[in-house]
């Protein structure tokens, strides 16, 4: 059966918005035409699932290349397809799923349960990283080999630095002869353990042992050397300090194959904002000072950062409770992150709709080689609809995550998405 999306605000390689029919046909884009100047045989077939965007934005599906489902093991805190629901609602088609889990994806058979729980779910696309170290405790590596065989897109212990650097080396010269990823949570352990937040105002305010930004900058620099030397294409996971942005645009400057990402906390939230103990502003990597966020925002204006994602990090009302000290980092993403971006950064005039478009879709397509992210004949029929105009409150209770921790809860958002189709199907609609 076709789809055809009448009436569709479509960005045109100037940035521009044109005004476009979508035709659609075994998930697959099939024409874009204009739609001022249809023709009777531009009609929709009467079999056609037609939907009327009247004036919508309508990209390519966004992409998310770093969450946390929770499943197997938290489901507690979020499950498969919870997490792929909360995405669709977010208006993303893609998302790729951190290896953090009870038992850490670190064989073929989890690689496995978590590409059936996904193709259960039929609702996003799922791509499983795999974990560098068994158990992420960076003793001795994974077989990359079957993981990749089983369908890992990448290798990383995310939730954890590898803190030995020749295990680092050794992962990166092996994926490297595989044509792999290595996506890098960069903390050094003895820089940080007991502290909750950044170092800064807010932790001398409140007696507490501080992050400091070196604690990420020594890995990224290490990782970057090791990088070099080994080949491999080097992801930085959620970067958050001047000082690691300043060592990956040298490491791009001289032709290093580093990327990076950033989370839209980084890019809104300082330490200075957060209101108080509550650990719905707790996250890994803290919220830092206006001086990285400043530098955050200008790293992804100029590409040295690449991408924007997500980290979305759910755990259960329980667990957030237990205070700033003791409650676990992280923080739920997926359903907030265009509004946010959209309000903050375009309805404000930093930035162009093209600019927030593209860090969401063509360029995590480009960076980790995936098929998606593009708007055109012959392209993956994953798309969103966007109301930019629609304005609502942030509403936690609101959320198809099991995921309530936001520290944006109450904030006046514009720019949210309202259907969301992957490979040609609707997934959801508002």
């Amino acid at each position: 059966m076709q789809l055809i999306i009448r009436n569709a605000s479509v960005l045109n390689e100037k940035g521009e918005l044109e005004s476009k029919h979508i035709t659609v046909a075994d998930g697959v884009i099939v024409k874009i035409t204009d739609a001022a100047g249809e023709t009777a045989a531009d009609q929709p077939a009467a079999e056609a699932q037609v939907i009327d965007a009247a004036g919508k934005l309508v990209t390519p599906g966004f992409i998310d290349m770093h969450v946390h489902l929770r499943e197997p093991g938290f489901e507690h805190k979020e499950t498969i397809e919870t997490g792929s629901r909360s995405a669709a609602k977010g208006g993303f088609t893609t998302i790729a799923c951190m290896p953090n889990t009870r038992p850490v994806t670190d064989s073929p058979e989890v690689v496995s349960f978590v590409l059936d729980k996904a193709k259960e779910a039929g609702l996003v696309h799922v791509l499983p990283y795999a974990a560098i170290t068994k158990n992420e405790l960076g003793r001795e590596l994974t077989d990359f080999a079957a993981l990749k065989a089983a369908g890992a897109i990448g290798f990383t212990d995310d939730g954890v630095g590898v803190q030995n650097a020749q295990m680092m080396k050794d992962a990166m010269t092996l994926a490297a002869s595989m044509d792999m990823p290595v996506i890098a949570h960069c903390e050094d352990n003895s820089l940080v353990e007991g502290a909750p937040v950044a170092e800064g105002e807010f932790a001398k305010r409140h007696g507490l042992k501080g992050i400091p930004n070196e604690s990420e900058a020594i890995h990224v620099g290490r990782d970057i050397l090791l990088a070099e030397a080994t080949g491999v294409h080097y992801h930085v996971c959620h970067v958050s300090t001047e000082q690691s942005i300043r060592l990956i645009r040298q490491a791009k400057e001289i032709g290093i194959n580093v990327t990076a990402e950033v989370c839209p906390h980084h890019l809104i939230l300082a330490e200075e904002d957060i209101p108080g103990l509550d650990a719905n502003w707790k996250m890994n990597p803290p919220l830092r000072s206006r001086r990285d966020v400043e530098a955050c925002i200008q790293a992804l204006e100029d590409g040295t950062i690449d991408i924007v994602v997500t980290d979305h990090a759910p755990h259960s009302e329980d667990e957030k409770a237990k205070g700033m000290q003791l409650a676990p980092f992280g923080i739920v993403g997926f359903e907030t992150a265009f509004p946010l971006l959209y309000t903050k950064f375009v309805a404000e005039g930093r930035w162009s709709l093209e600019m927030l478009v593209r860090r969401m879709t063509a360029a995590p397509a480009r960076v980790f080689g995936l098929e998606t992210g593009r708007l055109a004949p012959g392209a993956p029929a994953d798309l969103t609809i966007v109301d930019l105009d629609l304005e609502k409150d942030v509403n936690p209770e609101d959320f198809a995550s099991k995921g309530r921790n936001t520290p944006f809860s109450g904030w006046k958002l514009k720019g949210w998405p309202v259907t969301t189709i992957v490979s040609g199907k609707v997934v959801w609609s508002e």
